[in-house]
């Protein structure tokens, strides 16, 4: 028996062996992946809504697969191309019969007689000849692919990749190419129109050839109104709609955030992002709205970004101006570009110098004329307080106790903290930036400084619902759902809630003057703190407010760097920040984290904790940390006369007669230019004339000499030059401030000299050295 059976398969082997080989070819017949097509890039709105596509790479419009086709699709394509889909298994023999029937009457292909399966490897195949080769291996492919795909898959893979006349491929595209919708949004008649258009694309398009679009189209609806799948009134309101025409636009909404998506290696994809589409039309609004004012000067380009505070969301996303106000520069995605901070990075180094107890809330800063290694900070608005609260030179943007603030703090300690915030634009050594990284030095991205702000508002959301802080405080914001572009950080104490709170206190004072202007023309509906910066020479103009809820960021300027009058963040990307909010719901105000404070006398006057001989103290809510700031300076005890009028000491008074007084005494230079500002500033009595004074006046003015009458020629040009001003000092190490007319001109620092320029008629020139003393020179300039 054995010997028989092996003389069988000896005999039969060759049988067998194709057989064996036909199967295997069977197995591995059907190519993985089936289609090789790209796809189109389709971003979508966090409910679904299409908000832009890109074209795929070979110039179609391809969406990416369908994975739940709409009902009403189903009943078209099956009742219009394969009646039996759901019974054969991929291909229908008496279809096939009546094909060949047919094509042989008429001596010609005129009847294919594919199912939908067989459509299917055709399209997977490139749409090969018509010829008995290729029907046969369509059909053992068919059947291969009924083997392995559901009926579901199969007819999904239909409607992906059908052509649907030019360039558009797949029932996603050919919805919102004709119907501007989704396919689930189509009506009876617009969903037999698009069942109809594969049968033949290349005949029978929107546009062309209508009357035969048409009579396909109700054939379709009168069979499905035959077999119940529709009613009369149904099928007699689908024949009355009208064909599309022309391939409309799809949705431009946030082509930035496409283009960036495609970047991030999302090409090809449903991309379903965290955007609201509403509020995407809105920020497009506003910017359209502001562009018409900017644009009038010359100013082209801006980027807005809305972030959830709580998820990290971005919930929109504006990369420039609309392409329809400025098509050439709109390409160019603002908030990703890298960009001169001006002030953005204040609120930070004001928290970390609360956190570490080297100031106060309301200490006061030195505000005046500054030269460190030959920097020379100045406001922006030219002027000089002498002292300032700490949360008012924040709230009021001042430069020069930024600067000041900056040396004490330490600025390599400051750049290391700014790299923890993931700012990779600033990425050179502190040395590279200097002291101007506070100012502008360092260029960042929109979308850095969101994610910065929003990390703040995080940690102080999170340290009142808690009581603690969230091991994901901070983390980068992002537009796709679910998905982060870091992984989150455990919180290190990059911030704390005690500080910030101090700092959005004063980003969120509703009376603070900023930048010169009147505040009140950017009054909100809710309580924000916000912060606003202009870079050197008007390039850009910032503007960032945060809530609990939200945190919206805006850049303004142009694109190629050119820097234009009145371009700050106060008059050109406020306005548009609290613009944005109004279109946000109101959240109330963070919890003042009182648990991670601590209570402490302050002196009022001077906003450091309080001395002993400290006339006006407060007990007052601290930062933490705020036990280890200094004790007040400025208080002095004084020894006057009886009389109160003179200072007098041991070597000229009678000690049992002198009277000790407290004064509040600030620094020479800083309280010359703190009277201005503060006329209740009462001066230390002068020396009583009896008494040896040891202090001097060490400075003297070389020139010009008091009341002289100067005469200043003009040069070649017919320009008046200018006078040269000299001093002397004794000590070669003082520093010299000198204004005329009031008005702060230069320092100078060892060689005393100065060129003014100084129009006809009657000056004062003023010097003050940096112990206080003061020379006046009245002078007149004559023809």
């Amino acid at each position: 028996m054995k010997n028989k059976c092996l003389n069988h398969l000896k005999k039969h082997r060759l049988k067998y062996a194709t057989v064996v080989l036909l199967g295997i070819w069977f197995y591995f017949a059907l190519p993985k992946p089936l289609f090789k097509s790209v796809y189109t890039t389709a971003l979508y709105d966090k409910s679904g809504q299409l908000l832009g596509a890109g074209i795929a790479r070979d110039g179609q419009w391809r969406f990416p697969p369908i994975k739940h086709l709409p009902e009403k699709y189903k009943q078209c394509v099956i009742n219009y191309e394969d009646a039996y889909f759901y019974r054969h298994p991929g291909v229908n023999p008496i279809s096939l019969i009546k094909a060949v029937l047919q094509d042989f009457k008429s001596g010609k292909i005129v009847r294919g007689g594919s199912t939908l399966t067989m459509q299917v490897i055709r399209m997977a195949r490139g749409n090969r000849s018509r010829n008995v080769y290729q029907k046969l291996i369509e059909i053992i492919l068919a059947l291969r692919l009924e083997c392995s795909y559901s009926k579901a898959e199969i007819l999904n893979l239909y409607a992906s990749h059908a052509p649907f006349g030019g360039n558009v491929v797949g029932l996603g595209a050919a919805a919102w190419r004709y119907y501007g919708r989704s396919p689930n949004q189509l009506s009876w008649g617009e969903t037999a129109t698009l069942a109809v258009l594969p049968n033949a694309p290349s005949l029978i398009y929107p546009g062309k050839n209508q009357q035969k679009l048409l009579k396909k189209r109700n054939a379709l609806l009168d069979k499905l109104y035959a077999k119940n799948i529709i009613d009369s009134l149904t099928c007699q309101l689908a024949k009355a709609e009208v064909l599309p025409q022309k391939p409309k636009a799809l949705p431009r909404l946030a082509p930035h955030l496409l283009a960036l998506a495609i970047k991030q290696g999302k090409e090809g994809q449903h991309i379903i992002s965290t955007l609201d589409k509403k509020l995407q039309l809105a920020i497009r609004r506003i910017a359209l709205r502001h562009y018409k004012y900017l644009s009038a000067n010359k100013i082209n380009n801006m980027g807005i970004l809305v972030t959830e505070v709580s998820t990290g969301n971005i919930l929109a996303y504006l990369g420039n101006v609309p392409e329809r106000a400025h098509p050439k520069q709109a390409a160019v995605d603002m908030i990703m570009a890298p960009r001169s901070t001006g002030s953005i990075l204040k609120p930070f180094l004001y928290a970390w110098a609360f956190k570490s107890g080297l100031i106060l809330p309301h200490t006061l800063l030195k505000d005046i004329p500054t030269q460190i290694a030959g920097y020379h900070p100045r406001n922006y608005n030219k002027t000089y307080d002498g002292m300032v609260p700490a949360d008012a030179a924040l709230a009021r943007s001042l430069n020069v106790p930024a600067v000041r603030l900056l040396r004490a703090y330490g600025l390599q300690k400051f750049r290391d903290q700014l790299q923890s915030l993931h700012l990779p634009s600033i990425n050179k050594p502190a040395d590279y930036y200097g002291l101007t990284l506070i100012l502008g030095g360092a260029e960042t991205r929109l979308y850095d400084m969101a994610n910065a702000y929003a990390a703040m508002s995080r940690v102080l959301n999170h340290y009142n619902q808690f009581g603690k802080y969230d091991p994901q405080d901070y983390f980068q914001i992002d537009f796709v759902r679910h998905q982060h572009l870091f992984k989150p950080k455990q919180h290190t104490g990059l911030f704390e809630a005690d500080d910030i709170w101090f700092v959005f206190k004063a980003l969120s004072d509703k009376d603070r003057p900023v930048e010169g202007d009147d505040w009140n023309i950017y009054r909100s509906a809710q309580k924000i703190a916000w912060k606003t910066g202009t870079s050197f020479g008007h390039r850009d103009a910032w503007c960032i407010g945060t809530t609990p809820r939200y945190t919206v960021a805006v850049w303004v300027g142009n694109a190629t760097g050119e820097g234009r009058p009145g371009l700050t963040g106060t008059q050109s990307a406020a306005p548009i920040m609290f613009d944005v909010f109004k279109h946000l719901p109101i959240s109330n105000w963070f919890e003042k984290p009182v648990s991670a404070m601590i209570q402490a006398k302050v002196c009022k006057q001077s906003g450091m904790l309080a001395g002993p001989i400290c006339p006006d103290v407060a007990l007052t809510y601290l930062p933490r940390n705020g036990e280890r700031s200094s004790v007040c300076r400025y208080h002095k005890l004084v020894h006057l006369n009886k009389e109160g009028t003179k200072r007098v000491n041991s070597s000229c008074y009678e000690v049992q007669q002198m009277k000790t007084q407290t004064f509040f005494v600030l620094p020479p230079i800083a309280a010359w230019y703190y009277q201005r500002k503060n006329p209740d500033y009462q001066n230390l009595p002068p020396w009583d004339p009896a008494c040896q004074l040891t202090n001097k006046p060490e400075m003297a003015l070389v020139y010009p000499k008091p009341h002289i009458q100067i005469f200043i020629p003009k040069d070649f040009g017919q320009k008046r030059q200018k006078i040269v001003c000299k001093a002397v000092h004794q000590d070669k190490n003082a520093f010299i401030y000198w204004h005329l007319d009031r008005q702060f001109i230069r320092m100078t620092h060892g060689q005393h000299q100065i060129e003014i320029f100084a129009r006809q008629g009657k000056h004062t020139l003023s010097l003050v050295d940096d112990k206080g003393q003061m020379i006046k020179c009245d002078f007149e300039v004559v023809k």
